[in-house]
């Protein structure tokens, strides 16, 4: 330790807000150079590359090669698959001395893509599964949680391709088997749960979640079925629908001051409605419709409505992923001057529909459902507007928000809801990328085939982040043994000759025996010594101290804070064995 570049901290960085942020900076495994951006000092780079070769031998066990394209690609390929548009600002664009567009890569479907058509050109030559590990680029609006969300990331991507769709489901599920034998050997507690393809493309989808408080996606999952989604994937369950007749006819009412819900639920409880035959008035009976605009990539902004019962707000994340890949956002009060129809906060269907206003609604708003919803003047809204005979929406989206105890979609149960990382994605890509560039094959019957591709990701540097979240403790790191930057750290603990000399002696042994080895060398106090093994979170650590001089050293498991003395004599052997478990 005496020569190695390390530096801990005692202080938690002003900027840190979730502890791997904190202790990765602390301990010395990534120091930051600017927004999103670390670099990888000696201990952080060393867990990174153990990963990443865990990574890279179970992509070989499938029949993965490794190749590697460049991370700055030209505009040409993301041109003709749209996504040089569809990406918008999370793209890092720049233009070389002759003016000519580059992106950094986010990505890289495009590459294989393309470079598989250009080597290959028969049936013969697949089924094919192509990967590398490469550092990503994406301009996040708002980086944070350090290694968690940056700008720079490595990450492992592999593209399978296929001449027909059954080679394409054994290649997604050779990945998938994969990647649960990486998180396994790994120790990361993760799940895996139904997600949407978004900006990819294609069909089935899935993600691997690790468990986390921290995390940004929020899934739930059904424990009476297994069935386990991130709430962008959730598919509602409509309800039957309810015969139009006999239903009461909709009536326009004066309700003074109810531009909100809450006030709206206040005036209907205090109306005595009839067709409520005294049942109390909830959110859930009302129809909120909230305004946007949204614009499809390289097109003009347009008006849109989302219809949902009031009892539930829209959810950012799901309304993204329904309208992926436009882009949206909330009118403001230039919007609503230019279209007088649209009353805030006495919205209503019938104006929606008679403007043009393109009107879809959550699917629980079914033909024969009766809502109290803005009559479209101010102060008045009309109480049992009926779904299917007083107005006919565009369609539905998946917008409203899920709730724990929601039903699954599978009717199982309820739903529970959870916090999770992203730290793997699978996809069936299917044949867009192929469509897009034209690649075919000659089939077995000489005619063209056109190539079926998978798509599976997985963010190597951000699993680092991911394994210090879910197996630190309050004292720092501790690290897996798959990954730890050593096995053994051999802390001398006194000023003792004899002892200092010994320890020396056992690290060499232990580094003879095939174990890494980090020697506490260093005049520090036993105090600074402990702290600093203790956040480095090497798994075993070998105290040689005041005991040296009976003949005993004694042994730490950092993950169980076990502690035992062994003797000197054949210690070596002892800690290797206790090592390699």
């Amino acid at each position: 330790m005496s020569e190695l570049f390390l530096r801990t901290l005692r202080d938690d960085p002003a900027d840190a807000e979730v502890p791997s942020h904190k202790l990765l900076i602390r301990a010395g495994y990534v120091r930051p150079v600017g927004p999103g951006l670390y670099s990888w000092l000696p201990l952080g780079l060393k867990v990174l590359r153990k990963i990443e070769n865990i990574v890279r031998t179970e992509m070989n066990a499938i029949g993965g090669q490794e190749i590697l394209f460049p991370a700055l690609l030209p505009r040409a390929p993301y041109e003709t698959t749209n996504r040089w548009t569809e990406y918008g600002d999370t793209l890092f664009r720049l233009q070389d001395r002759r003016g000519n567009d580059y992106l950094l890569g986010p990505t890289h479907e495009e590459m294989f893509t393309l470079t598989v058509k250009g080597e290959y050109s028969s049936y013969k030559d697949f089924p094919l599964r192509l990967y590398q590990i490469q550092n990503k680029y994406r301009d996040e609006a708002r980086p944070r949680a350090g290694i968690l969300r940056g700008r720079e990331f490595l990450m492992k991507d592999s593209y399978s391709f296929d001449v027909d769709d059954d080679g394409l489901k054994k290649a997604y599920d050779a990945h998938r088997e994969a990647y649960r034998r990486i998180f396994d050997t790994l120790k990361v507690r993760y799940v895996i749960v139904s997600a949407v393809s978004g900006a990819m493309g294609g069909s089935a989808s899935e993600e691997f979640l690790a468990e986390s408080e921290v995390g940004e996606d929020t899934y739930v999952r059904c424990p009476q079925s297994g069935y386990a989604a991130n709430v962008e994937a959730v598919v509602t369950t409509a309800p039957d629908p309810i015969p139009l007749d006999g239903l009461p006819e909709a009536v326009v009412h004066d309700t003074p001051d109810t531009p909100t819900i809450a006030t709206l639920v206040d005036w209907a409880n205090s109306a005595n409605l009839p067709s409520f035959d005294g049942r109390t008035v909830t959110a859930a009976d009302t129809l909120k419709n909230v305004m946007l605009k949204v614009r499809e990539p390289g097109g003009e902004w347009e008006l849109l409505a989302i219809g949902v019962p009031g009892d539930r707000e829209v959810d950012d994340k799901r309304l993204g992923a329904a309208l992926e890949p436009a882009e949206y956002a909330l009118l403001d009060d230039a919007d609503f001057a230019k279209h007088l129809f649209l009353v805030k906060g006495y919205i209503g269907p019938k104006a929606l529909l008679a403007n043009g206003v393109r009107y879809l609604v959550d699917p629980r708003i079914v033909d024969g459902t009766r809502w109290i919803t803005g009559a479209d003047e101010k102060n008045k809204h009309v109480v049992d507007l009926v779904a299917g005979r007083d107005f006919t929406p565009d369609g539905t989206i998946e917008a409203a928000e899920v709730r724990e105890g929601d039903l699954s979609p599978d009717g199982a149960g309820p739903l529970v809801a959870a916090r999770g990382i992203e730290i793997g994605h699978v996809f069936q890509l299917g044949r867009k990328y192929a469509d897009a560039f034209g690649a075919d094959v000659l089939g077995e019957n000489g005619k063209p085939v056109r190539l079926t591709m998978g798509s599976y990701g997985i963010g190597v540097s951000r699993l680092v982040a991911v394994i210090a979240e879910q197996q630190h403790d309050e004292l720092g790191l501790r690290w897996p043994s798959s990954v730890s930057p050593f096995d053994v750290h051999v802390v001398i603990a006194n000023k003792d000759a004899d002892a200092r000399t010994g320890a020396t002696e056992l690290a060499a042994a232990l580094d003879l025996a095939g174990a890494d080895v980090l020697l506490d060398d260093r005049t520090s106090s036993p105090g600074v010594k402990f702290k600093d093994a203790e956040l480095l979170g090497v798994p075993w650590i070998v105290v040689v101290g005041r005991g040296w001089a009976d003949g005993v050293v004694e042994l730490r498991d950092r993950f169980s804070g076990e502690k035992r003395e062994i003797p000197v004599e054949g210690a070596a052997e002892q800690i290797r064995a206790a090592i390699t478990g």
